[in-house]
């Protein structure tokens, strides 16, 4: 199959998933790139179609249906990108698979995650570190936002990440578990160097702007900061993530 105009109505739908409002609609989402898609199909996310620039489409031969052949304008349009990727892949995105949590031991609670990119980069890290699974609690961006599908570097197939929306809903699943609150320097919290976890621990995260909730912190069993110089304000989020995970499974 092949699509070259830039106003065809199956570029046009597929454009839309760009926006939380189609994704969730269709529970469809778009993936950008070679290692994207590669990725994603070694993890067995169904893909609902594959757009691909013509003279690149024998590089995709691990994908078993019909490509359609295009052009770097229908992919640019397709794209999020400033520069037009040579695949662009729709897929079907995962359920909730909460089954998961009952043998966890290493989880991380993300709340309130503003920056797509920087929930991405997490996700890289929490895959690389053994986590078990991903909380993504409140109004944290959606998993599927296009900057973080790249973010993740393929990443995304490779780890539970589980969306929760109210907190009794978070303390079914987490009443057992040492639950650690990340937060600047208290009177009660110790620093990352002298901390060992329990063997079942649940980390939280609050955003960059605003950091844990009151609610979080007060739910929480144990206070953790991470030693630094003084006069350093604070690390990036997800700077912060990667350390507290190496040491959560090492």
């Amino acid at each position: 199959m092949e699509i070259t105009a830039i106003n065809n109505q199956i570029v046009k739908e597929t454009a839309k998933l760009q926006q939380k409002k189609y994704r969730e609609e269709t529970n469809l989402f778009l993936l950008e790139g070679y290692k994207s898609v590669y990725e994603a199909v070694q993890c067995g996310i169904e893909l609902e179609r594959v757009f691909v620039l013509s003279e690149k489409a024998n590089k995709y031969n691990f994908i078993k249906q019909e490509l359609i052949k295009t052009t770097s304008a229908v992919l640019k349009k397709l794209s999020t990108t400033e520069s037009a990727p040579e695949v662009v892949a729709v897929g079907k995105q995962l359920k909730n698979d909460y089954e998961k949590l009952k043998s966890a031991t290493n989880v991380i609670l993300l709340e309130n995650i503003s920056d797509a990119g920087n929930l991405g980069t997490i996700i890289r890290s929490a895959a690389a570190f053994n986590i078990d699974s991903i909380i993504l609690y409140g109004n944290t961006v959606d998993l599927y936002n296009p900057k973080c599908v790249r973010a993740s570097v393929g990443n995304l197939w490779k780890i539970n990440i589980i969306v929760i929306k109210s907190f009794e809903q978070l303390k079914k699943f987490f009443n057992d578990y040492e639950r650690v609150a990340t937060l600047p320097k208290t009177d009660d919290s110790v620093f990352l160097k002298n901390w060992t976890s329990k063997k079942k621990t649940l980390v939280m995260f609050g955003s960059e702007a605003d950091g844990l909730s009151d609610e979080l912190i007060n739910y929480s069993t144990q206070k953790l900061t991470i030693e630094m110089r003084n006069d350093v304000e604070s690390l990036n989020l997800s700077t912060s993530a990667s350390i507290v995970m190496y040491k959560l499974t090492n």
